[in-house]
């Protein structure tokens, strides 16, 4: 098989490896843009490019990887094929390009090269989750069209079309990604850690640990906590009010953290891959309760928004992704040297954009820092897997967690 043949048989090779590699490639042209003085490729607004780039790039090209992975796996389904893989592939850096070369392309045309991607992928996965239709598993799919309805706000404001508006399609986007990690974050993060401890405790005393020490979340805090991200979405969508919409950050940050409570984050701070999924989750906890008390006139909005997309998305989607390339291709689940570092970097280009925020004086060294901490710790990543990325499946070894 060749190593083409081989990145386009499993979703994820194809889409982690480039939302690594856009990560760095977006981020670094975004700084460049800022400390240089240059123009940004297309017409958006240097902003507007950054932040759809981001999140309906970078987190485009991580829910497809995730989805072409999982839900296989969850159903039974067939997974797709080389084609189907290479098509949808073809479809996300048509996006991307679209986006780039906006300024010589009909409007129309760079619409629905962006609106293209995300109803391709939910139409496969919909027909592999028909198999079995759970509902917890059948909720994705409101998730998926709720984010590409941020992406359908955005085109239409370009086009200059009713409803359109970047700013919320924006927010609706990076909300409706906060939403599938609230949703898929409170499954793994706790599954992951429980099958962790468990082995952990079997190998120290060749027993298992007791029931009530294991990670569990006590009800209704995982329904409520989903309902209240989708809620958010719905509202930023919808043009609601902000006071509306900050008191739902609010109570979704609240039940997040209540969600952890009983987690055992005190354990899985000592295996990264682990912590990186705990801390992440607690990132998206403190970004919508931040977020929220800006609505309120408490704080940047700006800043605010940012601990959401880098340690809470960003963080999230970095833990799962590099997590599943590992298990996916046979190797241990520990994570390697380099994507410790790229985890510990995340939380520093939160605080460093965050101080961006807040001190207008220190604006253009902290943002710049912050840039250069993202793209180091996606760097980092793209290197440390790329072996996965491209070479065959290893036998099964030990060393997992």
């Amino acid at each position: 098989m060749t190593a083409l043949k081989r990145l386009l048989g499993e979703g994820f090779r194809v889409f982690f490896l480039a939302a690594g590699l856009w990560a760095v490639l977006a981020m670094a042209l975004w700084a460049v843009s800022l400390g240089a003085g240059w123009s940004l490729p297309g017409t958006m607004v240097p902003q507007y490019w950054h932040a759809h780039e981001m999140i309906f790039g970078y987190g485009g090209a991580a829910l497809g990887g995730f989805f072409l992975t999982a839900v296989p796996n969850w159903t039974g389904a067939a997974a797709a094929r080389h084609l189907f893989i290479g098509t949808v592939a073809g479809l996300w850096l048509a996006g991307r390009l679209a986006v780039a070369l906006s300024g010589v392309l009909p409007a129309a045309l760079v619409a629905l090269a962006c609106l293209s991607f995300l109803p391709v992928l939910g139409a496969k996965i919909a027909t592999q989750l028909i198999r079995r239709p759970k509902p917890q598993n059948l909720l994705f799919l409101v998730l998926l069209a709720l984010v590409w309805l941020g992406e359908w706000r955005v085109q239409l404001d370009l086009l200059g079309l009713p409803w359109g508006d970047s700013a919320a399609g924006l927010r609706a986007g990076l909300y409706g990604l906060g939403a599938m990690i609230a949703v898929l974050g409170g499954r793994v993060t706790p599954a992951f850690t429980r099958n962790a401890l468990i082995r952990q405790t079997l190998a120290d005393t060749g027993t298992e640990p007791a029931p009530k020490t294991l990670p569990h979340t006590r009800k209704p805090f995982d329904p409520l906590a989903i309902s209240l991200s989708i809620a958010v979405v719905v509202a930023v969508l919808a043009g609601l009010p902000d006071a509306l919409s900050a008191v739902l950050m609010l109570a979704f940050a609240l039940a997040q953290l209540l969600r952890m409570r009983h987690w055992r984050s005190d354990f899985a701070f000592r295996q990264p891959i682990l912590w990186a999924l705990h801390l992440s989750f607690l990132g998206l906890a403190l970004g919508y309760a931040i977020t929220g008390l800006a609505l309120l006139g408490i704080g940047p909005e700006i800043g605010a928004l940012h601990v959401t997309a880098i340690a809470g998305i960003g963080g999230m989607t970095l833990a799962v992704m590099s997590r599943a390339t590992l298990g996916h291709t046979g190797r241990p689940l520990i994570a390697p040297r380099a994507v410790v570092w790229a985890y510990a970097l995340l939380p520093v280009a939160t605080v460093l954009r965050w101080i961006a925020a807040l001190a207008p004086d220190l604006y253009l060294p902290a943002i710049l820092s912050s840039a250069l901490a993202w793209c180091v710790a996606f760097g980092l990543y793209v290197v440390a897997l790329w072996p996965a990325f491209w070479r065959p499946r290893l036998p099964r070894t030990g060393g997992s967690q």
